[in-house]
């Protein structure tokens, strides 16, 4: 009986909304304020910054990998896939980037449904809009295993 009703309880957990799965602040944190920032509104204006992801001499990279921005600036990550391989873009604090790296490495193919990341197939695009309300130094990574590693990651100097 015991094990039913956690899994009853899981389940619920699960159906709640706002819960995330996969998320650099763990499972389970809501998409309310970060130390970074919060979910930008599409409809809202946005200064528009792309960023591309690629292979190239055996390191992965963005392009660029250093963007500065204003506090309270929303901006719209255009992303672009040039690369050969799956890459994501995943933005949040250092730490939590690389925490989530490590659960990454126990599980590849873990789907992210959370507004401060996205995983693009070679060659595909994709967005996202970031609402900056915070100063800091703030990292995006590809947080897919051995990419980090190889040089995919950058830094958000918001002033």
């Amino acid at each position: 009986m015991r094990s039913s009703s956690l899994v009853l309880s899981v389940i619920a957990a699960l159906a709640m909304p706002g819960v995330a799965l996969a998320g650099p602040g763990g499972h389970g944190h809501s998409h309310a304020d970060t130390a970074y920032g919060e979910p930008g509104d599409p409809k809202k204006p946005a200064r528009i910054v792309q960023i591309a992801m690629n292979e190239s001499d055996g390191k992965m990279l963005f392009i660029p990998d250093k963007i500065e921005v204003r506090r309270g600036e929303q901006i719209r990550f255009m992303l672009r896939n040039a690369g050969g391989q799956d890459h994501e873009f995943v933005l949040g604090t250092l730490e939590e980037n690389l925490k989530h790296g490590e659960e990454m490495k126990k599980n590849p193919d873990m789907e992210h449904d959370d507004p401060n990341s996205k995983r693009l197939a070679a060659k595909k695009t994709g967005e996202i809009v970031w609402k900056f309300t915070k100063a800091g130094t703030f990292d995006f990574s590809c947080l897919i295993p051995g990419h980090r590693e190889s040089g995919m990651f950058g830094t958000v100097i918001v002033k």
